[in-house]
């Protein structure tokens, strides 16, 4: 089963009869092998399941109060190791130090909002039924719920789900992508270290085909995932063949508007911040901008400039923008996807050459002239690249950016607030827009999108949400 990972690492020297294969790591800023572990078989991945079941079985009758306690002492664990945390990522998928020590912290800020808000998120509701009745709706647990995460936020996806679902009074086992097992191997250790009842949270280190049984196992409740449409499509249809809950967040191609009132400095300095989050491996950063003809020059000036100051350097050194990306596949598709654009019409304004250097090295890169028939128009491009695509008007421009399959991030760029708020709120098909800002992930807002974007939605009152059994009750007095 496709879950957006690097290839699997079977070393096939490093097995015995029956055993799982062994992960080793990746450095991408040099392409040579780091950390090796042992990973788990499917019969393992199912004793977890049912450990955390019979974990679940107590856990689900605790106290919010009791549950708070613990996920606020994750947020400790997470603080207390927050470089150590954003090392680990930095040497199995590249990740920026900067950009991992505020992951760290942001999963934490997440851990300590469902502490405070899940017990007013998941209280009784009353609703009047009239005299000589009572009735209300509860919140109950579903059970145990399978995390099948991708690994370019690799502790920020997994706590993202996690906080929430632990707080509902659920457990967890986490299916995190076959590149970062360290990462997910921490995960697992900040819940123990935590408090949490033995075996509440389980990482299991299998391949992506062991997916669809572990669905199918009968401890498991549901499943979330985040990854890839195809990888979304086999998890829908693994849930949907055993009637159990899922929540999906696949790719996207977000579409940033910029109108011809915005100012174009303003405006590029949003666009580069929205693309280059994450080296531009993110399913929310900007990919599309879609820029009016009155200001399309000064804009596509401004946004290479903007663009060039992400300089490519040591994931390790604290000033350093753009580090490498997850490995050199993934850069050698997105140089695939640069080049047949280009081929079929693209003009290439800055960016575009693979470095002479060892690693999964890619520069800031800038498309005008972006068509539909070019991948930079129809597919995901997930790395350092922005593609400019005019339109005449902003009918135009709305029309191009809802003209796509996937629908989970939108931006507008414009000085009207009115104008910006009405097009966001009323026009974009996405699950998220935002007017002047780059989008992101935020535990107050509800995340997710439409279309091949997924369905469900995560964080927020509306993300804990959708792993509990909403009941009616009545009483006939």
């Amino acid at each position: 089963m496709d879950d957006r990972t690097a290839p699997e690492r079977d070393q096939s020297a490093d097995r015995e009869a029956g055993a799982a294969p062994r992960l080793i790591a990746v450095d991408p800023a040099t392409d040579r092998p780091g950390q090796s572990y042992r990973g788990h078989t499917s019969e393992e991945a199912k004793g977890f399941a049912r450990e955390a079941h019979a974990a679940w079985l107590g856990w689900r009758r605790t106290s919010f109060a009791e549950r708070a306690e613990r996920m606020r002492a994750a947020a400790a664990v997470l603080r207390r190791r927050q470089a150590e945390f954003a090392a680990l990522m930095t040497a199995e998928m590249g990740k920026t130090r900067t950009e991992g020590l505020a992951e760290i912290e942001k999963c934490a800020v997440n851990c300590d909002w469902f502490a405070e808000h899940a017990e007013g998120f998941l209280a009784r509701r009353p609703v009047d039924m009239g005299p000589g009745s009572k009735a209300f709706v509860t919140f109950n647990p579903l059970g145990v719920v399978l995390a099948v995460m991708p690994w370019n936020f690799p502790f920020w996806q997994v706590f993202r789900f996690a906080a929430p679902t632990l707080m509902a009074g659920n457990a967890a086992v986490l299916k995190h992508a076959s590149n970062v097992p360290g990462c997910a191997l921490a995960i697992e250790a900040v819940f123990r270290e935590a408090g949490f009842p033995e075996g509440l949270f389980r990482t299991a280190l299998i391949p992506g085909k062991a997916v669809r049984e572990l669905i199918e196992d009968d401890h498991l409740a549901a499943v979330t995932l985040t990854g890839s449409v195809e990888a979304g499509r086999q998890v829908a249809a693994a849930a949907g063949g055993v009637l159990k809950k899922c929540v999906l967040e696949l790719g996207g191609s977000d579409a940033y508007l910029v109108l011809s009132d915005a100012d174009a400095q303003k405006a590029a300095e949003v666009a580069a911040a929205a693309r280059m989050v994450n080296a531009g491996q993110s399913c929310i950063a900007g990919k599309r901008f879609i820029v009016t003809s009155p200001v399309r020059e000064a804009f596509e000036a401004a946004l290479v400039e903007k663009m060039q100051a992400y300089r490519m350097g040591d994931p390790n050194d604290a000033a350093t923008r753009l580090g490498p990306l997850q490995s050199v596949k993934a850069r050698d598709d997105i140089h695939d996807q640069v080049r047949r654009s280009v081929a079929a019409g693209a003009r290439l304004l800055t960016g575009g050459e693979i470095p002479d250097r060892p690693g999964a090295w890619y520069p800031p890169t800038v498309l005008s002239e972006v068509k539909p028939g070019m991948p930079a128009y129809d597919e995901e491009v997930f790395g350092p690249v922005a593609a400019v695509i005019e339109a005449a008007g902003e009918a135009e421009a709305i029309a191009i950016a809802n003209a796509s399959r996937f629908g989970l991030g939108s931006g507008v760029l414009t000085s009207d607030l009115a104008r910006g708020e009405r097009i966001a709120a009323e026009e974009l098909e996405a699950g998220m827009s935002f007017v002047n800002a780059n989008v992101r992930s935020d535990p107050r807002l509800p995340f997710g999108g439409v279309k091949e974007s997924g369905y469900g939605r995560e964080c927020s009152e509306f993300g804990i949400h959708e792993f509990v059994n909403i009941k009616s009750v009545l009483v006939a007095g």
